[in-house]
């Protein structure tokens, strides 16, 4: 027998995913509770409690998040002035984003990018952990160096310019959630016939773990696909733009997923090209747990200007 309960809850996410995307493309703009609940089909009452069930967070406060985090990124990955970064994500003013920024990241735009002079964090925010501000500079430069070399030992790396792929997929909210999306996915995908020795599967990192919390990092569990199907329940049909990518190939144990990507930025940042707007993702090869020793084969892609 359905559960009506699930089949509301898959409703609601569904709904509340229109959302997600029209405020990632809204960013510089003020969005009110108004048309977001119109996009989503609900009464104002009703979708800021439903936005909040499905998201932990009020509507006004996930939208200021996305903003600074997005503003992080552009501080890590680009150059331009701070004025333009912060009216690019909706602020008014200086003060006005640098005390906002603060409250997410403790430290002042200024200061953010000062401490990640690599453009990436994940080492200095580890270390930062034991009490430093500024993490040890020979310390520092010695992980740096070691995946460097581990990702020349590790990794073929390649520039391609990729065309759009077609992906159905769940959307999930925090890396706790990404199996239970695969396992529906794949509920979903194999009385239709989708699954054979030459399917490949996919993730979609809407956000970064190098800037959001892991239990807030949005990801797509995906499948790829040669034409359109019939979609039913949380699965819906989506597009990964084509364009220029960083392509990383490897051969790993699941331990070693967030070293590759750490890697693979330092790669590109050392190498002099600029990460893009859209989103990263991994696209995978096997089944790990079939592998004698339980290593994915998978490419990460990384999009560049």
């Amino acid at each position: 027998m359905t559960n009506p309960e699930s089949e509301t809850q898959v409703d609601y996410k569904i709904r509340i995913n229109k959302v997600f995307r029209y405020i990632d493309e809204h960013l510089d703009a003020q969005v009110s509770l108004a048309e977001v609940a119109e996009i989503a089909s609900f009464s104002a009452f009703h979708f800021h409690r439903v936005f909040k069930m499905v998201t932990g967070e009020a509507l006004g406060a996930y939208i200021t998040r996305r903003r600074i985090e997005k503003a992080a990124s552009d501080l890590l990955h680009k150059d331009g002035p701070l004025t333009e970064i912060l009216v690019k994500y909706g602020f008014s003013d200086n003060a006005s984003f640098t005390r906002t920024f603060k409250k997410y990241y403790g430290v002042s735009p200024t200061e953010f990018r000062k401490q990640n002079p690599n453009r990436f964090s994940k080492i200095s925010q580890m270390l930062s952990k034991i009490g430093q501000v500024y993490p040890d500079v020979e310390r520092y430069l010695c992980v740096i160096n070691d995946l460097k070399t581990w990702i020349t030992m590790n990794a073929k790396i390649e520039i391609k310019t990729i065309q759009e792929i077609q992906v159905a997929c769940i959307p999930c909210i925090g890396h706790q959630n990404v199996q239970t999306a695969y396992q529906k996915l794949i509920r979903w995908a194999t009385p239709l016939g989708l699954l054979s020795v030459h399917t490949k599967m996919a993730t979609l990192y809407h956000d970064s773990f190098k800037i959001t919390d892991s239990n807030k990092v949005r990801m797509e569990a995906c499948v790829l696909i040669s034409e359109p199907v019939k979609v039913s329940g949380e699965v819906t049909l989506s597009t990964i733009p084509g364009g220029k990518f960083i392509v990383g190939s490897f051969e790993i144990g699941l331990e070693e997923f967030e070293k590759s990507w750490t890697g693979l930025f330092i790669w590109m940042n050392e190498n002099g090209y600029k990460k893009a707007s859209q989103n990263p993702f991994e696209i995978y090869h096997n089944d790990f747990s079939k592998h004698p020793e339980q290593k994915a084969i998978v490419d990460f892609y990384i999009p560049i200007e």
